[in-house]
């Protein structure tokens, strides 16, 4: 993978403060370096290679097979569902890359909490349009229920969203997220009455 010579790398206590949040992680940090360095970075080793290339990966699998999938045919006038699916599943390993590619710009810490942030608003996306599908056929027998929902869980998420971006520690970031989870477990508890009668009858044929 080393195609270029890189430059000297640094050690964890050599390494800029905002980039010191893992003292497991003891050397292969990227010195301070502009746009065209990072992206130089691709092709030498370091300590970020790894989560570059394995979601970079996965973002062009999802680029890929995603248009070659998904039942565009099948979805009618619920076609947006297959948007927001493609949303969810591009959004995370996007942010993602960006965020590992580039934390080690010259810009410093302004540059890398922006970076965080975009980072996460991949997970907000994941959290949040690619449960917006599940809500809908979880509803299947209770379509009525369904703009609620949809734009109930949407709110929430947003909530979530703002609350794990301005989160000032890991923690109290994966807990803005609790709201979600619990949302998603109280609709699909809802339908298990549906669920236990669809076992025992046969679907219709539409």
């Amino acid at each position: 993978m080393a195609f270029l010579a890189g430059p000297r790398l640094l050690d964890w206590a050599s390494s800029p403060p905002h980039l010191q949040f893992n003292k497991f992680v003891l050397t292969g940090y990227r010195p301070a370096s502009s746009g065209s360095g990072c992206l130089r970075s691709l092709f030498y080793l370091h300590n970020e290679l790894g989560n570059i290339y394995t979601h970079g990966l996965a973002l062009l699998g999802f680029l890929v097979l995603l248009p070659l999938t998904m039942p565009w045919g099948q979805l009618g006038k619920d076609g947006w569902l297959g948007g927001t699916h493609c949303v969810a599943c591009l959004a995370p390993p996007a942010g993602s890359v960006l965020y590992h590619l580039f934390m080690c710009h010259q810009g410093g810490s302004p540059v890398y909490t922006r970076l965080l942030a975009l980072d996460m608003c991949g997970v907000c996306l994941v959290n949040t349009l690619g449960a917006l599908p599940i809500i809908h056929c979880t509803l299947a027998c209770r379509p009525w229920l369904r703009p609620a929902a949809l734009v109930g869980y949407t709110m929430l998420s947003g909530v979530a969203g703002w609350r794990a971006l301005t989160a000032p520690s890991t923690s109290a970031r994966l807990r803005a997220f609790g709201w979600q989870a619990g949302a998603r477990l109280l609709l699909h508890a809802g339908v298990v009455p549906d669920l236990l009668w669809a076992a025992h009858h046969a679907c219709p044929l539409d």
